[in-house]
């Protein structure tokens, strides 16, 4: 699997023990950190941590295992709100 700046993925204990029960989490990533010194199979991300209304919380950097990732399918986007408009109110002629 390939990851780019964008991606939304899964990181549970799969990607690393410290991330497996309750503290697994959903991550938007900004940014693969080619850079820092890996293992065959490990990378370096850094995104935020989203909460269950796709809100980020939290910017982290993290150093999971690729094989243990799972991408998640990104929702559509809401449509925006027509702007409201405040009725005119007209002067007595």
């Amino acid at each position: 699997m390939r990851i780019t700046p964008g991606d939304l993925l899964r990181v549970d204990g799969c990607a690393s023990v410290q991330f497996g029960g309750k503290r697994a989490l959903t991550l938007r990533v900004v940014a693969v950190l080619l850079d820092r010194p890996t293992f065959d199979g490990w990378i370096w991300l850094a995104g935020y941590v989203l909460d269950a209304k796709g809100l980020a919380t939290d910017r982290r950097e993290l150093f999971v295992q690729l094989a243990g990732l799972y991408r998640l399918a990104v929702a559509a986007a809401p449509a925006p709100c027509a702007p409201r408009r405040r009725p005119t109110v007209r002067a007595n002629s």
